[in-house]
């Protein structure tokens, strides 16, 4: 019966009690037999507990050195085809169509989509539990976007910086914006029903360095607390009337097309990579897909990116 059993990589990491990027690593490391259901990845059931016998007993089940392991067969033959999974990192569906491409045009590559926040994505990659991490936060102190945050917590490593995309990101409000809400300054106002992002993200970290920067303490505002876990669950509550502002991208609100969207800044949405000799392949093959034709015509066809600067080395070390 087990054999007819398969999770995904979320139901592994509760059952494992992991993150689910360290999931990912496992599968990416083919320590982990899997295969795609569409755009999902799923392990049999018979796999994930031959995978536990092998490191029963051992304190960290993740940490376990591959060497000292036996592969199962369907492992083995993973590895000895030379398939290699790529733990793509973030939330917008730019990335999904990156993936796409780079599954289409590479052989033995298998992109892994991870929806992690962009502060947990550099941290992940520190880890070295993925290998495209995409991110979006701003230093308030400077007005830089990524450059910052990368070079401290990517500290001692070599990697390379590259333009994804470019996006407007503010405020969204009810249709009519009956608050008159115009700029970071009025979500200091009482009466306002604020509804926030997870910690990490970058559109919380917008938020906070923006409060920082105009002196609003986060007790100011009615509904820091609550939160939510992506762009559309917050314009969705604003929609409904359960919040009069929230932070968000403007993609977001043409989608959600019952409120209006503030633009206050341009946020430049980057892809981070290690430059190791085993990566330069794939890493060469993708600047190549960002910078053709048919990968930004695809993207130029979904309103709400400025692509200026897409394809771009921005650092590289």
């Amino acid at each position: 019966m087990s054999e007819e059993i398969s999770y995904t990589a979320e139901e592994i990491s509760k059952l494992l009690k992991i993150s689910k990027l360290t999931v990912y690593d496992l599968i990416k490391k083919g320590l982990l037999p899997s295969y795609r259901v569409g755009k999902q990845m799923r392990v049999d059931a018979s796999d994930l507990q031959a995978y536990k016998l092998r490191n029963k007993g051992s304190a960290q089940v993740p940490n376990v050195q591959p060497e000292l392991q036996v592969q199962s067969s369907s492992s083995m033959s993973m590895l000895s085809h030379g398939i290699r999974s790529l733990v793509i990192t973030g939330q917008d569906m730019s990335l999904d169509i990156l993936a796409k491409h780079l599954e289409n045009r590479t052989m033995g590559l298998r992109p892994l989509r991870s929806h992690a926040s962009s502060l947990d994505s550099l941290i992940s990659m520190y880890n070295g539990e993925s290998d495209i991490v995409s991110t979006h936060l701003l230093d308030g102190d400077t007005g830089e976007y990524n450059l910052p945050y990368i070079r401290k917590l990517l500290v001692g490593s070599s990697y390379i910086v590259v333009n994804l995309l470019s996006r407007r990101a503010g405020l969204y409000v009810a249709q009519g914006n009956p608050h008159h809400v115009k700029d970071w300054s009025d979500l200091s106002r009482p009466g306002l029903r604020f509804v926030n992002r997870e910690k990490g993200s970058g559109a919380r970290v917008l938020l906070d360095e923006q409060l920082r920067l105009h002196g609003i303490k986060p007790a100011q505002l009615s509904g820091y607390e609550h939160i939510q876990t992506n762009h559309l669950t917050v314009a969705a509550k604003v929609a409904l009337g359960e919040a009069d502002v929230g932070v968000g991208i403007e993609k977001t609100a043409s989608i959600v097309n019952t409120i209006e969207f503030i633009p206050l800044i341009n946020e430049r949405y980057d892809l981070v990579m290690i430059k190791k000799a085993e990566n330069l392949a794939w890493i060469n093959e993708l600047l190549l897909i960002l910078n053709s034709d048919e990968f930004q015509q695809e993207l130029r066809a979904m309103a709400g990116y400025d692509l200026s600067l897409t394809g771009q080395i921005l650092f590289e070390n």
